[in-house]
């Protein structure tokens, strides 16, 4: 089993290496000489757009509730373990490059939202399907429909191999384990192993409450995400605000490391060859890009479910979710981790390096803070779960004509997921799902690409009607 663990771990190594993130971030700086920076110009007509819906607009959801969707999925774990693994491998500067990326996937995530919307379909039962599959078929031609099989096939097994399932399950009943049962006292016997009450029931928690909302499709998880992600969001951030706001002395003083992290030419320590700056370069840049999920494609499959009529409307609105994810979450996450030099420490290794900077930072008890990192925890993971039934279930209706009885199965498959996710080993499975997720990217990024001459030229006419008075705001 471990030379098999070996084999997926090399092989996840060279989907996520270097010409994977060189590719999405040369998709960025393309889309962002061509739109003309387009993500500073229109950041607060984006901003505006996110909370002013559509009247008249023809879709399933409302544009806010598409957002909501796409960044149920995107705002989890990545924000509070991701953030906290890419300092510790790269240092403080890693958080200036996961910026960097953030910046430039704003202008990905735009394209990906305006390209849905425009070459989104309806089929036979009416619902509005639309993605990265069908830019590519419907936006480069019938020849090019195997690169949209292609992601559909990565993207549904991405979200039924884990990582919209057993992961995140798993990551919710050990986070609850690690509060309520830590010593492992309480424990009961499911499948031949010993697992503590707490893991129980918490899995089995969870599993009613995805079967409840996933059993409605589209319109159920909208309308929960909506509730749900907002405040989330707003809790998580107000956390994070208050332990940079205890400890505001310290801001310039880890403002000087990050930059200087960021460009440092100084040895690797420890004996690791290349520079302090190439680790920042690469940590920040790969965490960054797996947190946002600028160009894997999963955003616009949500996007291309709103009530809009304007492609570039849509875009713009889906922009901002790269901008929440990472420009205020995990920038927060990232200044409360160097503030309190949680990072430095070699005995923390993810999940606790941020568990440690709330201890250190909120003006709690360790028992209070490590309560609310992990009810944020279980609540970006549960989100997660709703987020990526949705995105597998939209590949799985492309690769399969959108037939309704294979889809109603899969919800029960999916559900059947959660439900033992608890109770299985994670890391081969985690690896094995981020394999696909990443794969996903590739025909995403070209189809992009190749299409940048269209995003281009709808901007243009979007904003040349708009200074017109053309277009009702």
């Amino acid at each position: 089993m471990s030379k098999i663990n070996d084999v997926i771990n090399q092989i996840d190594g060279y989907v996520w290496g270097l010409p994977l993130i060189i590719l999405i971030m040369a998709c960025g700086i393309l889309l962002t000489v061509r739109l003309r920076f387009l993500q500073v110009r229109k950041l607060g007509k984006a901003l505006k757009y996110m909370v002013k819906n559509e009247e008249n607009g023809s879709g399933e959801v409302s544009s806010f509730a598409a957002l909501c969707t796409a960044l149920s999925a995107t705002v989890g774990t990545g924000n509070i373990v991701g953030v906290a693994t890419a300092i510790a491998a790269g240092g403080a500067g890693a958080l200036f490059w996961m910026e960097l990326a953030a910046f430039l996937g704003m202008a990905t995530k735009y394209a990906e939202g305006l390209l849905a919307v425009k070459y989104r379909i309806k089929d036979e039962n009416g619902n509005i399907l639309g993605g990265p599959f069908y830019y590519i078929e419907n936006g480069l031609g019938k020849n090019w429909k195997w690169l949209g099989k292609m992601f559909a096939l990565f993207g549904l097994l991405a979200g039924i191999m884990g990582i919209g399932t057993i992961t995140q399950i798993n990551g919710i009943t050990s986070a609850a384990n690690n509060f309520f049962d830590p010593q492992q006292i309480h424990t009961i016997s499911v499948f031949g192993m010993e697992y503590t009450w707490t893991t129980v029931i918490a899995g089995a928690l969870i599993t009613l409450l995805t079967a409840l909302i996933v059993i409605g499709g589209i319109k159920r998880i909208a309308t929960v995400s909506e509730v749900v992600v907002p405040v989330m969001i707003v809790a998580y951030a107000g956390c994070c605000l208050t332990i940079i706001f205890c400890h505001i002395t310290e801001i310039p003083s880890s403002v000087a490391s990050i930059i200087k992290g960021a460009f440092s030419l100084k040895a690797a320590a420890g004996g690791a060859a290349g520079t302090v700056m190439m680790y920042a370069v690469k940590s920040g840049v790969a965490r960054g890009i797996f947190s946002n999920e600028a160009g894997l494609g999963s955003a616009p499959i949500a996007a291309a479910a709103a009530k809009t009529s304007e492609p570039v409307r849509q875009g713009l609105v889906t922009m901002t979710g790269t901008f929440i994810d990472t420009i205020i979450v995990c920038t927060m996450t990232g200044l409360a981790i160097i503030m309190s030099g949680s990072h430095n420490t070699s005995e923390l290794k993810g999940v606790m390096i941020t568990m440690d900077a709330f201890d250190y930072g909120l003006p709690f008890s360790e028992r209070v803070s490590s309560f609310i990192l992990m009810s944020c925890l279980a609540v970006f993971a549960f989100t997660t779960i709703l987020g990526w039934n949705y995105y597998s279930e939209r590949c799985l209706s492309y690769l399969t004509g959108a037939n309704k009885k294979v889809t109603n199965i899969y919800r029960w498959v999916y559900i059947a997921a959660v439900f033992i996710g608890p109770y299985l080993a994670v890391e081969a499975v985690w690896n094995i799902a981020d394999i696909f997720n990443g794969l996903m990217a590739i025909p995403n990024v070209i189809a992009i690409i190749l299409l940048s001459g269209v995003v281009s030229a709808e901007t243009k006419d979007y904003l040349t009607r708009l200074k017109a008075g053309l277009v009702k705001e």
